[in-house]
């Protein structure tokens, strides 16, 4: 078999069953481990997966640029974050972390909601100036470009003040084994500080993120309470966070 052809069935397979180990691999394909770790790690160089200890998962597209990221499942996003408006009471005091599903979740706020935002992202901070009942409360720090956020000791020092309802948390993988995960070592350190000043945390799962991952931990599915999707997500992996005391509502 050519390499091109076994790197396709890889895919194939990881595609089918939302993750690869090397040995079964390696056995299917009568091969040693060595190739079929050479095989993917060219295929993670091209963005084809995340290799992890022993195999490897969907990469998710959601690392992409800000500007990139805005144009991808526009309309799943919208419903999700329609959806995660609904948690929100008023009075409450709630952080949201950047990113697109979070971006166009300020879009769905009543004009009569009266909360206290905590942010660290500069884009949520600006879209909810003319919101008249919301008081922003903006995390300084080191700008991270790609994210557009803050990063850094001053930025973790500033969380470390706060005492939140709830939390939206933005991730770029969920999944039942790999957890949360992101694309920047700093931005994980972040989400874990925001999720443990928060009474609730919540993920909004757009369909990309679903059993993907990313290289860097934010921390097992222990760390999060809700997560919002799309009616139609994958029943099984909806199960598997079930099982694991995660609470999944459908948009």
């Amino acid at each position: 078999m050519l390499t091109s052809q076994r790197k396709h069935l890889i895919l194939e397979q990881l595609s089918a069953d939302g993750q690869v180990l090397s040995k079964d691999l390696s056995l299917r394909f009568d091969v040693s481990e060595d190739t079929i770790r050479r095989d993917l790690r060219e295929l993670a160089a091209e963005g084809r997966l995340q290799r992890v200890h022993g195999g490897a998962l969907p990469s998710s597209s959601a690392v992409a640029t800000f500007s990139e990221r805005r144009s991808l499942k526009t309309e799943a996003k919208k419903r999700i974050a329609q959806q995660g408006a609904k948690l929100i009471s008023s009075g409450q005091v709630v952080i949201i972390d950047g990113g697109t599903t979070t971006s166009e979740l300020i879009t769905h706020l009543p004009h009569d909601l009266c909360i206290t935002v905590v942010t660290h992202s500069p884009s949520i901070a600006l879209g909810l100036t003319e919101h008249p009942g919301i008081e922003v409360i903006l995390i300084g720090g080191r700008l991270y470009k790609h994210s557009i956020v803050t990063v850094g000791a001053t930025a973790i020092e500033g969380i470390g003040n706060i005492h939140a309802d709830i939390f939206f948390m933005g991730v770029t993988g969920i999944h039942p084994e790999a957890g949360l995960t992101t694309g920047d070592y700093e931005e994980a350190c972040i989400k874990r500080a925001f999720s443990g000043r928060a009474a609730e945390t919540v993920v909004l799962v757009s369909p990309e993120k679903i059993n993907a991952a990313s290289p860097f931990v934010i921390g097992s599915l222990s760390l999060i309470n809700t997560v919002v999707v799309n009616d139609g997500a994958d029943e099984n992996w909806i199960n598997s966070l079930e099982e694991k005391g995660v609470t999944v509502l459908k948009a």
